[in-house]
């Protein structure tokens, strides 16, 4: 069967679709996005994560044909989709920008990350990096519904990703990290903001 659906902010189409098909497998083997993690294929270990109309789910327990007509954001497009909620354009990210280790292709630049992504480069929260997508998808998600998590709100969050290498405190120090960092970010917009108004209405009181 054939699968329509968007991913990372472009439409995809995945032809010959077999019927007990996962999204994950449609992800990784035939649209070329590895990021998600083929581990336990029971919805355990969270290393597939990714979200669907905005809710994160375990990808391996999702069939490819659920997915129809859905919005899919997997590691790939963090980068992308914070960038956009950021208030910056963009048209999604390709497929073949996505595809990192293409045969054949020249080496793309290494792309931008979302701030997520910077906070677990920056706290040293990965290690073997198996988990990390998965981790990374589920804090995203997180910290978009919750600015100002508590470490109780991180553990819950996060208490479907396993990690076997890092003992868990560098990952909750990574999502502690991107929240200060967030916050202190709209701060800093909510101040840009307000300066904004108090120069367009200090030109208007010239003006009139």
């Amino acid at each position: 069967m054939r699968v329509s659906f968007t991913v990372n902010g472009r439409p995809q189409t995945a032809d010959d679709v077999w019927e007990g098909e996962s999204l994950l497998y449609t992800l990784r083997e035939r649209m070329g996005l590895p990021g998600s993690k083929n581990a336990c294929e029971q919805g355990e270990c969270g290393s597939c994560t990714v979200r669907m109309d905005g809710v994160a789910v375990c990808s391996c327990l999702v069939a490819a044909g659920q997915a129809e007509g859905r919005d899919i954001l997997t590691v790939e497009g963090l980068a992308q989709y914070a960038r956009a909620r950021a208030g910056h354009t963009g048209d999604g990210v390709s497929l073949q920008d996505a595809r990192r280790r293409n045969p054949g292709d020249p080496a793309p630049a290494p792309p931008p990350v979302s701030p997520v992504q910077q906070a677990f480069i920056d706290a040293g929260a990965v290690q073997c990096g198996f988990c990390t997508p998965g981790l990374l998808v589920a804090a995203d998600d997180l910290l978009e519904r919750n600015a100002e998590p508590s470490d109780a709100d991180i553990r819950e969050a996060l208490s479907g990703n396993l990690c076997r290498c890092t003992g868990y405190e560098k990952i909750l120090d990574a999502v502690r990290l991107a929240a200060a960092r967030q916050g202190a970010d709209a701060v800093r917009q909510g101040a840009d903001a307000a300066r904004q108004e108090d120069d367009a209405a200090r030109q208007g009181g010239e003006e009139s």
